[in-house]
């Protein structure tokens, strides 16, 4: 126990003397918020090429299993899942718009399925203190979906970028806020 409060209180020193780069590297995430924000069709398309990567990769690496398989029956299937991966992500930087349209929808469908499950999980435990603002926090989460599904598909050449401008400056304040605590 002795030794793990040791090993905590050396790491946090160690975080407590690079204070100056969390603040900016927050500094850096808010700079590039704005940047998001000021254009979000860029921001969107900067989002869309990034998924793009990271299913190409993905693709490759599910290929290449395929071939350390060792039954016909599982190499075909991970062959065939890495070759749709592939492809999606090929598909991605081929048509980022249209890409961008069926993200846009995953993610509404995505809130609004998570939303509904969250504020049932939280009605199912009303008995539990705190469990209205898991209700809460699940209708507003399908509200968001359903706001987002309302405007699809015009809004699929802007909501990705909010969304990665918003992320961007939530991400740059926390990292700042995380450095100046340090600091003292």
């Amino acid at each position: 126990m002795a030794f793990q409060n040791d090993t905590l209180k050396n790491a946090i020193g160690q975080a407590r003397d690079k204070w100056g780069w969390f603040v900016a590297l927050g500094v850096l995430l808010l700079i590039l918020g704005g940047i998001a924000f000021a254009n979000l069709f860029v921001a969107t398309v900067a989002s869309v090429f990034f998924v793009g990567w990271l299913m190409l990769i993905s693709g490759v690496i599910e290929i290449v299993h395929a071939f350390g398989v060792k039954t016909w029956g599982r190499f075909f299937y991970w062959l065939a899942s890495g070759l749709l991966y592939a492809f999606a992500g090929f598909f991605a930087f081929y048509n980022p718009l249209l890409a961008s349209t069926v993200l846009t929808f995953m993610l509404a469908v995505a809130l609004v399925a998570s939303g509904a499950l969250r504020a049932w999980v939280g009605y199912e435990h009303r008995e539990q203190r705190g469990s209205g603002w898991i209700i809460i926090a699940g209708i507003v989460t399908v509200l968001a979906g359903l706001v987002i599904a309302m405007g699809w598909p015009v809004n699929s050449i802007w909501i990705l970028g909010l969304f990665l401008a918003i992320d961007l400056i939530f991400q740059g304040w926390t990292f700042i806020a995380f450095g100046l605590a340090l600091k003292k």
